[in-house]
């Protein structure tokens, strides 16, 4: 199974992911000229080791079978690089890419499963320097995941990247011809993704976790919201010089909480975009599930509803 698999079932996708504190689970359903429905939203409290027992629970409560179903993997399971597309035919590019890739992983190439997504160049440039996201996991690790999810008779159809999940929403955002920087945190640390046309064409991983930027002291807060704006920073800096092409509309940063309302205020004053808090009741149909519209809520279900937001990726 490659990381990004096509296979279809049902419209719609379930998207189960594993956390800290337990599985989370969403069903969004993508409709013709309607915003993307959300038909249900679960959570199973379970450690990440111990997960099979709820597993096979959500299975049994949610129907799972009945499902087109994913699964996200954690930041520490795979690397998400950058490379130099090689100029060889479409039916050799991985083998290419795992030949570029061997001397940049911890781990012998041939214990990696390797997965490739397109970053578009500029329209009407010439293709030289054109550049691809290569992606790459452990076999025995994507084995293990395929196995736990078969002994809970969930039939998993892709094994998914919180960047691509992140991309899904991103892409609600933007304005026509223009791309959005989005900035989600969690337990694990912040994500910022770049996107225009519906394309991924940056990530940053920035070790800032969700608990420090709601710390109540003030100085350590402020301490945070500093090393996310140069963070931030940086990482535009590096997209203006890489992809100049491209102009960012907005920062929009993801449903936070409390939190969200502080940090957008401090980086709008430090930032030279604007800077929109995220609430997802703008871009989802959330009708059949009223929790949703608590920012606390979303903050918790944000990149597994990205997930399930999923469409066919491009055959590369």
């Amino acid at each position: 199974m490659g990381l990004f698999t096509r296979t279809k079932k049902i419209a719609g996708w379930m998207a189960i992911s594993f956390h800290e504190d337990g599985i989370y689970a969403a069903f969004v359903k993508r409709l013709p000229a309607a915003a993307p429905e959300v038909g249900l939203v679960a959570f199973y409290p379970a450690g990440r080791v111990e997960a099979s027992e709820p597993l096979e629970k959500l299975c049994k409560e949610l129907h799972a079978d009945r499902y087109s179903c994913s699964t996200l993997l954690a930041p520490g399971e795979y690397q998400i690089l950058s490379v130099d597309a090689p100029n060889v035919p479409p039916a050799e590019l991985k083998t290419a890419i795992r030949w570029r890739l061997k001397d940049l992983l911890d781990y012998h190439i041939d214990d990696a499963m390797i997965d490739v997504l397109d970053i578009p160049p500029e329209k009407n440039a010439p293709a030289r320097n054109h550049s691809m996201h290569a992606v790459a996991a452990r076999n025995q690790l994507i084995e293990q995941r395929v196995a736990l999810f078969g002994q809970a008779k969930i039939p998993l159809s892709v094994i998914d990247i919180p960047e691509m999940a992140q991309r899904n929403i991103s892409a609600l955002l933007e304005p026509e011809g223009r791309g959005v920087a989005l900035l989600s945190f969690d337990s694990e640390g912040g994500l910022l993704t770049v996107t225009c046309s519906g394309e991924l064409y940056l990530s940053r991983r920035i070790d800032v976790k969700l608990p420090h930027l709601m710390q109540s002291n003030a100085d350590e807060r402020n301490a945070c919201y500093d090393r996310v704006a140069l963070e931030l920073q940086r990482s535009l800096d590096h997209l203006d010089r890489q992809y100049h092409f491209i102009a960012l509309s907005k920062l929009v940063l993801s449903p936070l909480g409390e939190s969200s309302f502080d940090l957008q205020e401090y980086l709008a004053a430090n930032l030279y975009m604007p800077v929109e808090a995220l609430n997802l009741e703008t871009v989802l149909d959330i009708t059949k599930v009223p929790e949703l519209k608590s920012l606390e809520t979303q903050q918790r279900y944000f990149l597994t509803l990205g997930a399930a937001l999923r469409h066919e990726e491009k055959v590369l």
